[in-house]
C-alpha cells in the first residue's frame, strides 16, 4: 500500500508543478505583458492630445489660410468632345 500513495503523492506533485509552470507563470506574464503595452498606448495617446492641444490654440489662423488656399487651388474642368 505504501507503494501506491507514493505514486499518488508523486502523482498529484507533478501535476501541481506542471499547473504552475505550464498555466499560472504563462498566464502571469502574458497578463504583465498586456498591462505594460496598454500602459505605453495610453501614454502615446496622452502626448499625442498634448500636440493636438498645442497645434489647435497655436494655429487657428492656419486653418483659414487652408481653406483659402483649397479653394484657389480648385480648377474647374470642361468636358472636350
Amino acid at each position: 500500500m505504501n507503494i501506491f500513495k507514493l505514486a499518488f503523492e508523486l502523482f498529484i506533485i507533478y501535476m501541481v508543478y506542471k499547473l504552475i509552470f505550464d498555466f499560472i507563470i504563462p498566464v502571469y506574464n502574458t497578463t504583465k505583458q498586456m498591462k505594460q503595452k496598454m500602459a505605453d498606448m495610453h501614454q502615446k495617446m496622452q502626448e499625442q492630445q498634448k500636440t493636438e492641444q498645442f497645434t489647435q490654440t497655436k494655429a487657428p489662423m492656419e486653418k483659414d489660410t487652408h481653406k483659402k488656399s483649397f479653394s484657389e487651388d480648385y480648377i474647374e474642368y470642361e468636358e472636350i468632345k
